[in-house]
């Protein structure tokens, strides 16, 4: 689209002369034409310090600055871009780990328990071994469970799991992660990558079937241990069947979701976003014997991007920028 573009150069990163400067050099005519000013990101400092530095990149590019934009220090309370934004926490008492799978998915559902005080949260990374006093971990939701499955062993996270589990340690598994907890994972028609079969990790007695059709629903549910109700949507392809679904996670009018081990301590489900719900989390926190901090998360990200726009509007040509667009 024949659209007006304005660059946001990240001087975080280091380098953001070069960076704008570099661009307007490479850019095709067709699309530097299109480019009507640039304005400076994550700026760590007084802003005044690089009036030099801006009139250069105006003078070598051409380009309207369109102003400088401070570091925003709560710009972690907002939803996650990339699972590179999720940061851990190093405060709370309840050990939340959640790994960082090389194909994540959904990675914002992770967000509300970061903002809970009484949760100290894990990302863990390649070459990072399960904690031992973790009290919950999560697998999260991922591209190609098959894929991320493998990444997973060769981690040796399939070993700590069971070391989790044999403490008495819960675990979550959400979609892709609830599929790699169960016996087996079948994809004859190669759905996520070459046809084939994994074994899973066995905590669950289900096993799950890939199927080209993908289920794409947002639904009102119930979380059974605890009967609270939450909204959360599926975004999966693949059918999970097996004993342990006798005991589900959550129910819909729609029927079942997820699957329960009989020590109830291991649970899997295909619902992203029901951190999100205040009422579900501290209940499922309370169910886990960690009470909740009485965060609203709904609230906390309004006031966050209200802060964000009163900042914006302080350091901002916004009237030039939107005028852009008119």
């Amino acid at each position: 689209a024949d659209v007006p573009v304005v660059l946001v150069g990240d001087i975080d990163r280091g380098g953001v002369i070069g960076q704008l400067v570099g661009t307007r050099a490479i850019l095709d005519p067709g699309d530097a034409k299109r480019v009507k000013g640039f304005l400076i990101n994550k700026f760590r400092g007084d802003p005044a310090l690089f009036t030099e530095g801006y009139r250069i990149v105006e003078d070598q590019t051409g380009w309207t600055g369109f102003g400088i934009l401070p570091w925003f220090q709560n710009a972690w309370k907002l939803p996650a871009e990339d699972a590179l934004d999720i940061r851990d926490t190093e405060e709370g008492e309840f050990h939340v780990v959640c790994l960082r799978f090389e194909r994540i998915a959904n990675f914002d559902d992770l967000d509300p328990l970061a903002q809970e005080a009484s949760v100290r949260l894990t990302m863990l990374g390649a070459g990072q071994a399960i904690p031992g006093d973790a009290d919950l971990v999560i697998l999260p939701g991922s591209k190609s469970a098959r894929g991320d499955l493998a990444f997973l062993r060769e981690q040796g996270w399939d070993i700590d799991l069971q070391a989790h589990a044999r403490r008495g340690g819960q675990i979550l598994g959400i979609c892709g992660g609830y599929q790699m907890l169960g016996r087996t994972i079948n994809d004859p028609a190669g759905i996520e990558g070459p046809p084939g079969s994994a074994n899973g990790l066995g905590l669950l007695d289900v096993e799950t079937e890939m199927t080209a059709q993908k289920r794409l629903t947002e639904t009102s549910a119930r979380h059974v241990a605890t009967n609270a109700p939450f909204q959360g949507y599926e975004i999966h392809k693949g059918r999970t069947t097996g004993p342990d679904t006798v005991r589900p996670f959550a129910v819909t009018e729609g029927g079942p979701d997820g699957a329960t081990s009989p020590d109830g301590k291991v649970s899997g489900s295909y619902f992203h976003g029901m951190f999100r719900g205040d009422r579900f989390r501290a209940a499922f926190l309370g169910s886990l014997g960690q009470e909740s901090s009485g965060l609203s998360y709904e609230a906390a990200v309004d006031g966050t991007l209200d802060e964000l726009a009163l900042l914006m509007d302080a350091h901002l040509d916004l009237n030039a920028i939107l005028a852009l667009a008119r």
